[in-house]
């Protein structure tokens, strides 16, 4: 369980957009914050976060390397939605819970996430404003990001009947984050 002075500061961290705090928006942050245990790329912490393997994600990292592409945070809440509820069969139709889920997805994304002066939702264009892509002021932007994407994930999930426990993350001083 995460301490009641870190949950705090961790929610308080969130700032504006997507509203809600629990133990899957923490986790995400505690994984790409990078300060508790070491940084995970956006990809890469959601789908820890969430028990998935996380070599595909690793492709979403900046927008899909170059920057270029849609934020690799949300292209990997898109990705986790299909794992959880798509049909696992290759020749398989889309499930009425995933096409449901994904147009819930991407008009909450569209309507509450916080993507600042941003035009769009590609990579390049969100994190410009916050300076260099390796200073602080974009990471913390990317923080929230990640965050955000998580808890709008987790509650997707949730009003399709599906409930995921976040991962337990082994913290830099050997505790074990079980949020």
């Amino acid at each position: 369980m995460m301490p009641a002075n870190l949950r705090v500061r961790y929610t308080a961290a969130m700032g504006e957009g997507v509203k809600g705090t629990g133990p899957i928006r923490s986790t995400a942050l505690v994984l790409y914050e990078g300060t508790r245990t070491p940084h995970r790329s956006c990809g890469i912490a959601l789908a820890e976060t969430f028990g998935r393997p996380t070599a595909p994600y690793q492709s979403l990292r900046r927008g899909g390397i170059t920057g270029q592409g849609t934020c690799g945070a949300i292209m990997a809440g898109q990705l986790l939605l299909g794992e959880f509820l798509g049909d696992p069969a290759p020749t398989g139709s889309v499930t009425d819970a995933l096409r449901t889920a994904s147009k819930t997805y991407q008009r909450r994304v569209n309507e509450e996430l916080d993507r600042g002066p941003s035009p769009d939702l590609v990579c390049n264009s969100m994190t410009a404003p916050h300076g260099d892509f390796k200073g602080p002021a974009r990471h913390a932007f990317c923080t929230r990001v990640v965050a955000q994407v998580a808890q709008l994930v987790d509650e997707t999930l949730q009003e399709h009947g599906h409930a995921v426990n976040p991962t337990p993350v082994r913290l830099d001083d050997g505790t074990l984050l079980e949020p």
